[in-house]
């Protein structure tokens, strides 16, 4: 059983988690029903999950400065913390790119990637929710690894989207391609946040067992 001392902590966890799954799937519906007409009202509800993301490393901050006792290092706890806020931070990047590069249509790529991004936050935060037990779970190493799996998911599927990219658009504005092409590495690098958690659980669990 988890000592119920730490509860704060790993309901911050938790709640970071959460708040990156409510981004993806956001960034989901983004995508799936994009209106470009209605671009800045998206960045606006997309930065709230964002502004909630950085509240909750804040508070983690603040309890890690006054306490003298931590159930995990206090270095490796900050560490998780930052990599959680990374994740939404990334999520709200690609809107952010889909803006700057004045996107008027989205692929049938990027909402396929979109939905791997819930796919990954999804396992992100059922491994979170795991993580209170890490000493004896049986669970964690497994919810670990399809993280991992997820994530080179998204791998493959960036290099298809990125190839597509090239070949699709011959003849067309050159412009285009360099939007798109960032575009889905801005979706890459969430999926890269994800799995960017896994490794930091993982050095934990190593180094605490």
């Amino acid at each position: 059983m988890a000592n119920k001392k730490n509860d704060f902590y790993w309901n911050n966890f938790i709640s970071a988690a959460d708040t990156a799954c409510l981004a993806a799937d956001y960034l989901l519906e983004c995508l799936r029903e994009f209106d470009a007409g209605k671009i800045n009202e998206m960045l606006t509800a997309m930065h709230e999950y964002e502004h909630q993301g950085d509240s909750l490393r804040h508070e983690m901050s603040e309890a890690l400065a006054k306490s003298f006792v931590t159930p995990i290092d206090r270095e490796d706890m900050a560490e998780l913390c930052q990599r959680l806020d990374h994740v939404i931070d990334s999520i709200e990047e690609v809107l952010q790119a889909i803006y700057v590069n004045n996107v008027a249509k989205i692929t049938d790529e990027a909402v396929s990637f979109a939905e791997k991004i819930c796919v990954c936050t999804a396992k992100m935060k059922s491994m979170l929710a795991e993580l209170p037990n890490f000493r004896k779970s049986e669970q964690l190493h497994k919810l670990i690894i399809d993280v991992n799996a997820a994530e080179e998911e998204c791998d493959a599927l960036y290099l298809q989207a990125a190839y597509s990219c090239r070949k699709n658009w011959d003849g067309k504005n050159p412009l285009d391609v360099i939007a798109w092409r960032e575009i889905y590495s801005k979706l890459e690098e969430c999926a890269d946040a994800c799995e960017d958690v896994a490794d930091t659980i993982e050095a934990v669990v190593m180094k605490n067992t």
